[in-house]
């Protein structure tokens, strides 16, 4: 198991990431409202989760809203404590790259785009299905994907088997695209829809180029030691010459 817990630059960003804690505060919530309402979680689930029968026109669950707004109300509910940190974490160390890449609002349409569109692969996937889809999985598996994108060779922190260690982006990204693939078709039956993590991780992909504020370059790696600095040039340096931070 791998679980990345902060990357190279926390809170150095040159902008807040309002919108990456607004989404973090606002699932907090409603977890909080889903597991503290009269009503079982599992009617709540069925009320605002993803049904595919329910979005592909072959069922009504009583009391469930527009099966289209549900591709966006899903993404906010969870099954328990541990599927509501496990996704949060991820939203937590990925995001506030991404929503720097992208701009606040950008970054919102983003990640309620690749949420949906995870949804909706879920959904083609089992159109007669019944069982309620919740969680932010699809989102942050978008998320990844641009972060990869973005600085595939950012050092991150991740606990790996348990052990803390510091480990270059792509290789935890990677073990975590290769894990959904090999569990996709390897998995008969799971709680875990692996579909939409796929759909997500192919929407952030598509997305992410098109949605990138000018500027803004992907696979960029940059290595201490190698990042020319933009100051002006000290009495003894020349203005033609770059300047490069010391090992």
């Amino acid at each position: 198991m791998v679980m990345p817990l902060y990357d190279d630059n926390p809170f150095k960003m040159p902008h807040t990431p309002v919108v990456s804690w607004s989404l973090i505060g606002f699932s907090i919530v409603a977890f909080v409202i889903e597991f503290s309402a009269n009503d079982n979680p599992i009617v709540i689930a069925n009320q605002f989760g993803v049904i595919p029968a329910a979005v592909s026109g072959a069922y009504h669950f009583p009391g469930a809203i527009n099966p289209w707004l549900t591709l966006v109300s899903y993404q906010f509910l969870h099954a328990d404590i541990v599927h509501l940190i496990g996704n949060l974490i991820f939203v937590w160390v990925f995001a506030d790259n991404v929503e720097e890449a992208l701009g606040r609002w950008r970054f919102l349409a983003f990640y309620l785009l690749v949420g949906a569109a995870g949804a909706l692969a879920f959904v083609f996937s089992d159109p007669g299905s019944k069982v309620p889809l919740i969680g932010a999985s699809g989102s942050v598996s978008g998320i990844v994907i641009a972060y990869l994108m973005l600085r595939p060779c950012a050092k991150l922190t991740a606990l790996v088997l348990g052990i803390p260690l510091r480990i270059s982006a792509y290789w935890i990204i990677g073990a975590f695209i290769a894990i959904q693939f090999v569990n996709l078709g390897s998995a008969t039956k799971s709680d875990v829809a692996w579909w939409c993590h796929i759909g997500g991780m192919l929407s952030g992909a598509l997305l992410f180029p098109l949605m990138k504020q000018p500027g803004v370059r992907l696979f960029e790696c940059i290595r201490p030691g190698e990042i020319q600095l933009e100051s002006a040039p000290t009495p003894h340096q020349s203005p033609h010459l770059p300047r490069r931070v010391p090992r």
